[in-house]
């Protein structure tokens, strides 16, 4: 009886307090995703960032053969003096030192990956002018950014989906969800097309040492808003129209953004992840003084129908009594 009555209990608890166990397992689930992830990436890099260690200690011994007039200390102070420089975008090398990293079009594209929030950081403000300025300018740019990404994408939603999926629904008679999950499907393929299999041919062709894969591993990075900086287009030192090439970059990431924020709202109006996402919320409850408020207005207007009820009672009475009346002779009875 007692383990019944347990079991019950616990059943009652667990049933109660679904969304909070669904919650949990999604942040184990989270934890041991992040989990796998370092596992693959350091079992699949670690080895080649050991390769490239030992081949950065002998080509540097040899260097240090070959020039024994260089003492290993100066070597040292160079190097972390170049690396320092090349950090910040500017390099040390004969082939590159043509390229300026704060000319119009160059600043208009560093604007434009900051306040996306994509920052490959291959190029960063050099003064303290400069850093404060770009400290304020995101404060203000990125909600700005945010409030006009949001109104786009709300008004290319009308056209591209909604009212697509309503006259599929309506004209053909087809399921709703069936008609936006296939519209979905087909939204994801034409943008996959035309903002990453497209621009990745195209920034192979063009930029010298990049492959395919390189340059759609670019393409999502930078829509994606991750920006590591290991592939920045725009910065050989042959690059021709090099200025009009970093303002279509600067239009294509917008672009693009907007058309993967796009897909990405279209797969949140699906009803199956409506349905999937409700199971990690919290149900909304009515404020207590809301409940307070409705019950009394409840109570009032209980009591003022009662009242109403009362009076037409009342009113509808079939029969009044009426005092009997007699003559002063006691003979006659007079009813008025």
């Amino acid at each position: 009886m007692l383990q019944s009555l347990t079991s019950n209990s616990c059943v009652r608890l667990i049933q109660s307090n679904k969304s909070t166990w669904y919650f949990l397992f999604l942040v184990l689930g989270y934890v041991l995703y992040l989990i796998f992830g370092a596992v693959v990436f350091s079992s699949v890099e670690l080895p080649y960032e050991d390769l490239l260690r030992q081949e950065l200690r002998t080509v540097k011994r040899h260097f240090l053969q070959e020039n024994k007039c260089l003492s290993e200390e100066r070597l040292e102070e160079f190097l972390a003096k170049a690396l320092e420089a090349s950090n910040y975008g500017v390099s040390v090398l004969n082939n590159a030192s043509s390229n300026w990293n704060w000319d119009f079009t160059s600043a208009l594209f560093f604007a434009s990956t900051v306040l996306s929030t994509t920052g490959y950081g291959h190029t960063a403000p050099l003064s303290d002018g400069g850093k404060a300025f770009c400290i304020v300018y995101s404060v203000i740019g990125i909600p700005f950014t945010l409030l006009f990404l949001t109104a786009v994408v709300q008004r290319i939603m009308v056209f591209s989906t909604r009212r697509p999926v309503t006259y599929v629904h309506t004209r053909w008679g087809l399921p709703k969800p069936l008609v936006a999950g296939v519209h979905a499907t087909l939204l994801a393929a034409f943008t996959a097309s035309g903002f990453f299999l497209i621009p990745a041919a195209i920034f192979s062709a063009l930029e010298e040492d990049w492959n395919f894969l390189e340059s759609f591993y670019f393409c999502f990075i930078s829509l994606s808003t991750i920006g590591l900086g290991d592939y920045v287009p725009g910065e050989g030192s042959n690059q021709r129209f090099r200025e009009l090439y970093k303002v279509g970059i600067t239009i294509y990431l917008l672009l693009g953004l907007i058309a993967v924020l796009v897909v990405l709202e279209t797969f949140c109006e699906l009803q199956q992840l409506k349905q999937l996402r409700k199971m990690f919320y919290l149900k909304k409850e009515k404020p207590q003084d809301r409940l307070t408020i409705l019950d009394h207005d409840h109570l009032s207007f209980t009591s003022v129908s009662d009242q109403a009820a009362s009076l037409r009672e009342d009113k509808t009475e079939p029969y009044v009594d009426v005092p009997v009346l007699s003559s002063p002779a006691g003979d006659d009875r007079i009813i008025r």
